[in-house]
């Protein structure tokens, strides 16, 4: 096999790395608009396939070099791998129901944390008496961020699934026990520094210590947050998988790996960004697992009755109305309303009525969740605004429904200083003259905390599936 001790195919392979990294450029470009995003989808498959064959063929030449087990047994350890994982992936992505979309993605980033932490470990197991001092950092810093990355993903998973309670885990001086992880995290880093080059593994043990420790600060930094800030957690921990890879990436010496985390990690920072700024949260507290976030008070209020209405009341107030904002929500998700929704905005553009969508940057617990299902069901982009494009025209609008929305369409954010979502921007619905909620009872959203909305003189319930409802409201008009 002359072919892989050749220098030409080296230069090849990292020739393309480079088209993979501009595919993978491409893929987020494509990504940030409607219009563009499946050409973004489409140039990220091109850049993983160029990815996988390249680095296929780089292990070959390193085995064939005497570095590996030998090319047949080499290629057989990769391509087991990747089909069963492209087997499970596929299956998952042909199942998963775009609700289980946001937890699916923190199971990712498991992924990509946990495989940090095994290749930080097979590094230093390979050769612990060889190691130079970066090369000890970059294995350590890999290993930190890799567990807390795959715990925190994990809490995450299960607070978006409903598997564990989504109220914040508040731990006596929390802050300070964070920071004495970090602290004796730094010490241990030392040690296992000046640990390379003695006797033969003695650096594993600072190294298997920082390890519990950093896997305790994972599930502790993100446990420590509440369900409403958790989309920004998604995000956040979406940046640390990024730079999980990149460390990975500096291990093994792989370029693409570092320039394709390095992407991940700062796409994924500056969304976070972006949407703590949205929900008026601070960037620092969120990353930081709550810090500087005040107690919220859990007090029970009074608010008075809820009023309910009928689908076909609805449909004769939506057949009267010149102007309509529907805003949905996770609640529409679950409910496959999406298409019936559709058809209810072409029935009333056909009568005349200017339907427009209000998404707030966080409904459905991810990014561009509710943007994805209404493409779906070919809703026009041109009618479905952003928050902030959408919160002055309420009070000009005859009826708002609100589908499946809660902790997104809440005034406690704004007239209750003391809530738990205190500060967060929300779609202000009960400025319009008419709101009908969707709802299947009277429980309170994902965060926890009840909404005066149900109980304003202009908000009126309509109980039962979305779904069913809609359909319904869709019949009556006709």
């Amino acid at each position: 096999m002359d072919f892989l001790t050749s220098e030409k195919l080296y230069n090849l392979i990292q020739g393309a790395y480079v088209v993979a990294g501009i595919c993978f450029i491409a893929a987020l470009a494509g990504l940030s608009k409607h219009e563009t995003a499946k050409r973004g989808n489409q140039a990220g498959i091109v850049g993983m396939t160029i990815a996988l064959v390249a680095t296929i063929l780089l292990a070959l030449q390193n085995a064939e070099f005497g570095f590996g087990h030998g090319v047949g047994l080499t290629l057989a350890l990769i391509l087991v791998p990747i089909a069963v994982g492209g087997a499970i992936g596929a299956r998952k992505a042909k199942t998963v129901e775009m609700t289980g979309m946001p937890e699916l993605i923190a199971l990712l980033h498991s992924f990509v944390g946990l495989a940090a932490v095994l290749v930080g470990f097979n590094s230093y197991l390979v050769a612990p008496q060889h190691l130079d001092g970066a090369h000890a950092v970059e294995i350590f810093l890999g290993v930190f961020i890799g567990a807390v990355t795959f715990t925190g993903s994990i809490v995450a998973n299960l607070k978006l699934s409903a598997k564990m309670k989504s109220n914040p885990i508040v731990l006596p001086g929390r802050h300070w026990l964070n920071l004495g992880v970090i602290v004796i995290s730094l010490a241990l880093m030392i040690w296992f520094m000046n640990s390379t080059g003695g006797a033969e593994y003695i650096g594993l043990v600072p190294l298997v210590v920082m390890t519990a420790l950093a896997l305790f600060l994972g599930f502790h930094l993100v446990a420590a947050i509440g369900g409403g800030d958790m989309p920004v957690v998604v995000s956040m921990l979406n940046s640390y998988s990024g730079w999980a890879a990149a460390a990975a990436g500096f291990m093994l010496g792989n370029n693409l790996l570092i320039i394709v985390g390095a992407l991940v990690g700062s796409s994924g920072a500056i969304l976070s960004y972006i949407m703590c700024k949205a929900m008026n949260r601070s960037f620092v507290s969120v990353i930081a697992g709550g810090f500087g976030d005040a107690p919220a008070s859990t007090e029970a209020r009074d608010y008075g009755e809820h009023r309910e209405i009928l689908a076909d009341e609805a449909a004769d107030l939506l057949a009267g109305a010149k102007s309509v904002v529907i805003t949905p929500g996770y609640g529409m998700a679950v409910a496959q309303a999406q298409y019936p929704v559709a058809e209810l905005t072409r029935k009333l553009q056909a009568k005349g009525v200017e339907v427009r969508f209000g998404i707030h940057p966080v409904a459905g617990r991810l990014p561009g969740h509710m943007n994805v299902l209404l493409a779906e069901a070919k809703v026009p982009y041109d009618v479905v605004l952003e928050m902030d494009e959408i919160n002055d025209d309420f009070p000009d609008t005859d009826v708002v429904l609100v589908i499946g929305a809660n902790d997104t369409v809440n005034p406690a954010a704004i007239e209750e200083p003391d809530s738990p979502i205190a500060g967060m921007p929300v779609l202000e619905v009960w400025n319009a003259r008419e709101v009908i909620v969707f709802k299947r009872s009277m429980a309170t959203g994902y965060a926890g905390v009840q909404n005066p909305l149900f109980f304003k003189d202009n908000s009126r319930m309509l109980f039962g599936d979305a779904k069913d409802q809609v359909e319904k409201i869709v019949q009556a008009l006709g």
